[in-house]
C-alpha cells in the first residue's frame, strides 16, 4: 500500500511539472490523475497478480501517452515489472512467453508515445528500454538474493536439528555407557561381597582373624561402590561431576581389592606406557575388572594380567588355571558380552577361550586418534 502510494504521488508530481510537446508546464487534471491512479494503485496487488498489474499499469501508462499528456518516467509499469521479476520462484517461472508480453507492451507504450507526437520517439525508446532493462535486473538481483537468505536459513535450521539431534545421540550414547558401568560396578562389587561373605561364614569359627578380615573387606568394597554409584548417578541426572570414570589408574586398587578378597594377582606390562584415550581407559579397566571378578568366582585362587603397550593397540590379557569341565560363566551371563561389546565399539577386539587347562581373556584396543 506504501508503495502504491508513493508511486501515485510521483506520477502526479510528473504529470504537474514535466513539459509536454507544446511546451507547456504541465496537464495536471481529472483525466490525467485518474489514468495515474491506474497506473499506480494497482500495485498493492501484485502478489497475488504481478503480470496482471503490469498489464493493467502500462495501459493506463499507454494511455496518458497517447493523449500527449507531458511524458516522463513511467513509474507504475517500471515498479511493477521490477515487482514481476523480483517476485517470482520456482512456480511462476520466467518463459519465453513471459518476455514477449513484456516486449509487446513496451512496444504498444512507445508507439502510443510517437503517434501522439507524429515523430518516433528515439530517445523516449531509447531511455525507457534502459529504464526497463535495468528494473528487470534489479528485480533478478532481488530475487536471487531472497533466494539466497533462504537458503542460508534453510541450512541454518538444518544444521541446527542435526546438532539437537547430535547432542540427543551423545547423551543417550553417555546415558548408556554410564549404565553399563553402573551394571559393572554392582556386578563387580557384589561377585566380590559374595565370595568374601561366603570365606567369612566358612572361617567364623575356625579362623575367626581371617573371617573378620574378609568382613573389613566386603564393608570397603561396599562403601566404595556405593560412592561410584552415586557418582554415576549423578552423572546420569545430568549433574556436574568432576570425578573422572574408572580407568587404568585405579588398576591398583582394583588388584588391592582382589589380594584381599584371596586372589593371587600378578601383574606384567609390557612396551612404554602411554596416555590413553578416555573410552580405551575404561574399556581397559571394565574389562579387567569382569576378567578378575570371573577369575575369582571361578579359578583356583590364581590370576595373571598382562598389559602390552604397542605402537597402536594396547594388549590386555587375563589368563586363571580353570577346571576342565565346563565352561566358565560370567556374571548373569553378560561379562563377556560387555567385554566385546566394548572392545568392538572401540574397532578392537575380543576372544575368550580355554586353552591348556587355563582361561584366557584376550582384548585389543586400538588407541584413540
Amino acid at each position: 500500500m506504501a508503495l502504491a502510494g508513493a508511486v501515485f504521488a510521483g506520477s502526479l508530481a510528473l504529470l504537474a511539472r514535466v513539459g509536454g510537446a507544446g511546451g507547456a508546464h504541465g496537464r495536471l487534471d481529472v483525466p490525467s490523475a485518474v489514468l495515474a491512479a491506474v497506473a499506480s494503485l494497482p500495485l498493492v496487488a501484485w502478489r497475488r497478480w504481478p503480470l496482471g498489474v503490469l498489464v493493467v499499469t502500462t495501459a493506463a501508462s499507454v494511455a496518458l501517452a497517447a493523449l500527449n499528456y507531458p511524458r516522463g518516467l513511467p513509474l507504475g509499469p517500471t515498479v511493477a515489472l521490477y515487482l514481476l521479476a523480483a517476485g517470482r520462484d520456482e512456480a511462476h517461472p520466467w518463459t519465453r512467453g513471459l518476455t514477449a508480453t513484456v516486449v509487446a507492451l513496451f512496444g504498444v507504450h512507445a508507439a502510443a508515445f510517437g503517434l501522439a507526437r507524429d515523430q518516433f520517439p528515439t530517445s523516449a525508446v531509447v531511455i525507457g528500454g534502459l529504464v526497463w532493462v535495468v528494473a528487470w535486473f534489479a528485480g533478478e538481483r532481488t530475487r536471487l538474493r531472497r533466494e539466497q537468505i533462504a537458503e542460508l536459513e534453510a541450512r541454518a535450521r538444518r544444521a541446527e536439528r542435526d546438532a539437537e539431534r547430535e547432542r540427543d545421540l551423545a547423551a543417550a550414547q553417555e546415558r548408556e555407557r554410564i549404565a553399563r558401568d553402573l551394571h559393572d560396578s554392582a556386578g563387580h562389587a557384589i561377585n566380590v561381597i559374595g565370595i568374601q561373605a561366603g570365606a567369612a561364614r566358612l572361617l567364623h569359627e575356625r579362623d575367626p582373624v581371617r573371617s573378620r578380615a574378609a568382613l573389613q573387606t566386603i564393608e570397603a568394597i561396599a562403601r566404595q561402590t556405593v560412592g561410584e554409584i552415586d557418582q554415576l548417578v549423578r552423572r546420569l541426572r545430568d549433574d556436574d561431576s568432576t570425578t573422572a570414570p574408572p580407568g587404568l589408574a585405579g588398576l591398583g586398587a582394583l588388584i588391592d581389592q582382589h589380594r584381599a578378597a584371596g586372589l593371587a594377582v600378578s601383574v606384567v606390562s609390557e612396551g612404554e606406557r602411554r596416555p590413553l584415550g578416555g573410552a580405551v581407559d575404561r574399556a581397559a579397566y571394565r574389562i579387567l575388572q569382569e576378567a578378575l571378578t570371573n577369575a575369582a568366582r571361578h579359578g583356583n585362587g590364581v590370576a595373571h594380567v598382562e598389559l602390552a603397550f604397542g605402537p597402536e593397540a594396547l594388549d590386555v590379557v587375563v589368563t586363571n588355571p580353570a577346571a576342565a569341565a565346563g565352561e566358565p560363566r560370567t556374571n548373569g551371563g553378560h561379562g563377556l558380552v560387555g567385554m566385546h561389546e566394548r572392545a568392538t565399539m572401540l574397532g578392537g577386539t575380543l576372544t575368550a577361550r580355554r586353552a591348556n587347562g587355563a582361561f584366557l581373556v584376550h582384548a585389543r584396543l586400538p588407541y584413540a586418534r
